[in-house]
């Protein structure tokens, strides 16, 4: 029989590994408050907040979780970010580390403003 697959945000956290789901809890609060009024979906098989473009996704991993976002939303904070691991556009956050929250908080926040202001070169 095939597995099912989450639907919702609160099936996919439910669904991941146990040792990432305080992790996924947390940042899904911070991100709901944030954009507390864009639209969750779960796009290939990712939880995302678009409003009313994407402005960001997470995802749970065996020993991480990641908050992605397009590469515009991440620069301006390169020098914040120097002491995690990031491609362009994504922040991976190790089970075993603490949540950067206030540091999610203002990549974010800086997020949707710019989604707004449609001030940002993502195409999403």
């Amino acid at each position: 029989m095939a597995k099912r697959h989450p639907t919702t945000i609160a099936e996919y956290i439910a669904a991941a590994p146990a040792a990432g789901q305080p992790h996924l809890r947390r940042l899904y609060a911070i991100l709901k408050e944030i954009a507390p009024d864009a639209e969750e979906a779960i796009k290939w098989g990712t939880p995302f907040f678009v409003e009313p473009r994407f402005l960001f996704a997470f995802s749970g991993h065996k020993a991480h979780c990641s908050f992605t976002l397009m590469e515009a939303g991440l620069e301006p904070f390169r020098k914040e970010l120097a002491k995690h691991r990031t491609t362009k556009g994504l922040l991976q956050i190790p089970y075993t580390e603490p949540l950067p929250e206030a540091l999610i908080r203002k990549i974010a926040k800086a997020r949707v403003r710019a989604v707004k202001a449609r001030d940002d070169d993502g195409f999403w």
